[in-house]
């Protein structure tokens, strides 16, 4: 069997200091290219399980941005789980990039922030495999 691949990306606006969401759009790749994510009861549980693992990274993301005085305009970001054919997680990446109203981000914050997504409740229930990684950007 061969590697499975599933990638989902969002575009999110914020307002307010504490970088409360104004607007999200969150899509899959499926074959035909990207479609908006609309998830039901009918949802595939692994994109039920991707989608919860994405969602609690960004909530981490913009949570600690606002706790470092980062007040966020806007941001993308995406993730990327292989899995073999059995479904046995073999990696996973996950990125935002930020641009921001307020607030310059130091390394310092940045490595704070990365740290504290991996603290998100779903990331703590997951064996995150050997080549994982968790990358952010924010710019003004």
């Amino acid at each position: 069997m061969s590697d499975r691949h599933t990638r989902m990306r969002l575009k999110c606006r914020y307002e307010g200091n504490n970088n409360t969401i104004a607007g999200l759009e969150v899509e899959h790749e499926v074959d035909s290219g990207w479609q908006s994510l609309d998830l039901s009861v009918v949802s595939p549980g692994f994109d039920l399980f991707v989608y919860a693992l994405f969602h609690c990274q960004h909530t981490y993301f913009r949570i600690n941005c606002a706790e470092r005085e980062l007040v966020l305009d806007s941001a993308g970001g995406s993730i990327e789980i292989t899995t073999d054919g059995d479904w046995k997680m073999l990696d996973l990446q996950v990125q935002f990039s930020g641009r921001l109203v307020s607030g310059h981000a130091s390394q310092d914050d940045i490595d704070y922030i990365v740290a504290r997504m991996k603290q998100c409740p779903a990331s703590r229930n997951i064996r995150e495999p050997e080549g994982a990684s968790t990358t952010i950007s924010l710019a003004s």
